[in-house]
């Protein structure tokens, strides 16, 4: 038995570790890391419930929208108001915007590095007068030593990667057109938001952000370049890297248990992407009293097995037998996976058109069925094909508004009251539960995607969905661990979030 830890696992967001026992060049056991505490739920204890949503944003800088709009769903249902139809688009199209910007990111600027081979660009022999001028560039930041664009690119695991030079040196291309169209994405959260990240335009009761002509034509502007690169580069180099690492649609499957809440509201009391779970291959409805924390190996002394309504942070940093800040959510016992594949494939089985008209013909290129989705190539899939659906309805979103028309209602704060405000972050299944007391935040508590993916082993001592997605994983070299790498950020951890 070999021991091999990865400490820090970077290009992701915060600070995580995993140890890996390697028997005949296979992960036997997994164990998640996360290697902070930061409190947010004991500082928002005995606050104006209208600071939630602000600082609860602060949990990420990736995705503060996700959080401000969890926090005011709980809001809302605790004031009992529901948002105008001009707040809840504008709602959507914010978090939307969050999403497109949030995916591009981490394929591009997190994910492609660990497939992209830099070194292989001075190879280009071919007349294509855009790729020679970008390879001159890149062999003149490599000869100088500049940071830019090699940094994220080198130093590197020695491991297999694209083998085809222009593959590669597209591959650098769309990386840095990927920048600018984030930023476009960026903007137009800002437009309804009011900034970002941290949007102060999220409020109970919908959004400050009044909708007008010229902000409708300039979304819409946006928008369009923004689908122009989803669809020309994005789903494109997916399948490129699906048939270059054909290997790795039979890694990283995990446990195949899929959760979601649904995210992206729509007038009908339905959502653009629905909830469900899907466990032992069966697809059920939501129940949220069935969710729990499990805190046996987290450093936490609160109570195992509790409800989030009802469970606490309570740090207890020299905890025997912890090893990390990331408590066990479990949903009626088991864990679950949540993020774009979850979204993907729960909608899928219940017949979403617009997912199946995307999803099925992608398959068919690759010759895959819909169950060779779970895996380490199907999450990068997932969240393109996510990508490209979301972007796509956002014009249907934008067409919706009406200039003029309210865009909050008013509301009073209860005396007492409870509330759940349950969405989809980009990385997956997002809860805030909060209880208001004497006009004060009495219990607030937060289950975040990361905190389900990257958990700990719970109290009956099953790993988390990462934990459990790395077992036999094959690890062709124990100094290049690259292939265990690839599968923790195909699952876009964010650690700031999960030890929040």
């Amino acid at each position: 038995m070999k021991t091999i830890n990865i400490d820090p696992i970077t290009r992701i967001e915060g600070h995580l570790a995993f140890r890996t026992e390697i028997e005949s060049n296979r992960v036997k056991k997994a164990y998640s890391s996360g290697e902070m505490f930061r409190g947010f739920e004991i500082i928002l204890q005995g606050r104006d419930p209208m600071d939630a949503q602000q600082i609860t944003q602060r949990i990420c800088g990736v995705c503060p929208i996700s959080h401000g709009i969890a926090s005011v769903l709980a809001q809302d249902m605790a004031y009992q108001i529901h948002p105008p139809e001009n707040g809840r688009i504008m709602r959507n199209i914010l978090q939307a915007a969050n999403y497109i910007q949030s995916h591009i990111i981490h394929f591009y600027h997190l994910a492609a590095p660990d497939f992209v081979d830099i070194t292989s660009i001075t190879k280009y022999q071919g007349k294509d007068p855009e790729l020679n001028n970008l390879k001159g560039w890149v062999e003149n930041q490599l000869a100088s030593k500049r940071l830019y664009p090699a940094a994220p690119f080198l130093p590197t695991y020695n491991a297999k990667y694209i083998e085809s030079t222009e593959l590669n040196l597209l591959a650098i291309k769309h990386y840095l057109e990927a920048l600018k169209i984030r930023r476009m994405a960026h903007k137009m959260g800002a437009m309804v938001g009011g900034k970002l990240p941290h949007s102060p335009g999220i409020i109970p009761g919908g959004i400050t952000e009044i909708v007008t002509s010229s902000q409708i034509a300039s979304l819409r502007s946006l928008l369009f370049q923004i689908q122009q690169f989803i669809d020309t580069a994005y789903i494109n180099d997916i399948i490129e890297v699906a048939k270059a690492f054909p290997q790795y649609f039979d890694l990283g499957k995990g446990y195949g248990n899929f959760l979601s809440y649904g995210v992206f509201p729509e007038s009908n009391n339905e959502t653009l992407f629905p909830s469900g779970c899907m466990q032992d291959n069966s697809l059920t409805a939501l129940d949220i009293d069935k969710i729990t924390e499990d805190v046996r190996y987290s450093y936490y002394q609160s109570a195992s097995g509790l409800n989030p309504n009802q469970s606490k942070t309570a740090p207890d940093p020299k905890k025997e037998g912890a090893y990390s800040w990331i408590k066990a959510p479990r949903y009626n016992g088991q864990a679950m996976e949540v993020g774009p594949l979850a979204r993907m494939i729960i909608a899928y089985h219940k017949n979403h058109s617009a997912v199946q008209k995307v999803i099925n013909p992608l398959l068919a290129d690759l010759n895959k069925k819909p169950s060779d989705l779970v895996s380490m190539i199907g999450r990068h899939a997932a969240r393109a094909i996510e990508c490209k659906l979301i972007a796509d309805h956002c014009s249907t979103w934008i067409d919706q508004l009406i200039p003029g028309k309210p865009v909050f209602k008013d509301f009073d704060i209860p005396k007492t009251g409870t509330g759940v405000g349950l969405t989809e972050a980009p990385r997956g299944a997002l809860g805030h539960w909060l209880e208001i007391d004497n006009y004060k935040i009495k219990h607030y508590q937060c289950v975040v995607p990361t905190t389900w993916n990257c958990s700990p082993r719970d109290d009956q001592n099953n790993p988390g969905p990462v934990e459990k997605a790395l077992e036999s994983t094959p690890i062709a070299d124990p100094e290049n661990p690259i292939e265990a790498v690839r599968i923790v950020r195909s699952f876009d951890p964010c650690i700031a979030c999960a030890v929040h």
